[in-house]
């Protein structure tokens, strides 16, 4: 069966993409730590992100530093944590969360925003994406 992930790359569930190539898909997390959380994911589904090929690992990552730089300049925070969990979804996924401090890379802190919200920050985001 296909995760959520993979339906929302398929364009079957919709999503607040931030950035798509051949290996990699970027979206805002649904539930947002803080505004322009976004998830950094190939688009093979792999459920641990040590079984994930190599290239493809590499391309996550070199996007995510992309992305991290263009969610630090859309929000104004001083650093973009970095998190891999694996329990939310059986599908591997990097978290780019803009930070002020620890605690805000504390997931009990997530909550769904308004679609305007949602789509401001996407915008900004994508502003700043070179």
């Amino acid at each position: 069966m296909s995760s959520i992930f993979t339906k929302i790359i398929q364009g079957e569930l919709p999503c607040y993409k931030i950035h798509e190539d051949d290996k990699t898909f970027s979206f805002l997390a649904l539930d947002q730590v803080n505004l322009g959380h976004t998830l950094v994911i190939p688009k093979q589904e792999v459920n641990h992100w040590f079984d994930v090929p190599a290239d493809v690992y590499t391309q996550v990552g070199l996007n995510a530093q992309k992305i991290a730089k263009a969610i630090q300049a859309a929000t104004g925070c001083p650093r973009v944590g970095t998190i891999v969990a694996g329990f939310e979804v059986p599908h591997y996924h990097l978290h780019l969360i803009p930070a002020w401090s620890i605690p805000d890379l504390d997931f009990k802190r997530a909550q769904k925003k308004s679609a305007d919200e949602m789509t401001d920050i996407q915008n900004k985001i994508l502003s700043f994406l070179k």
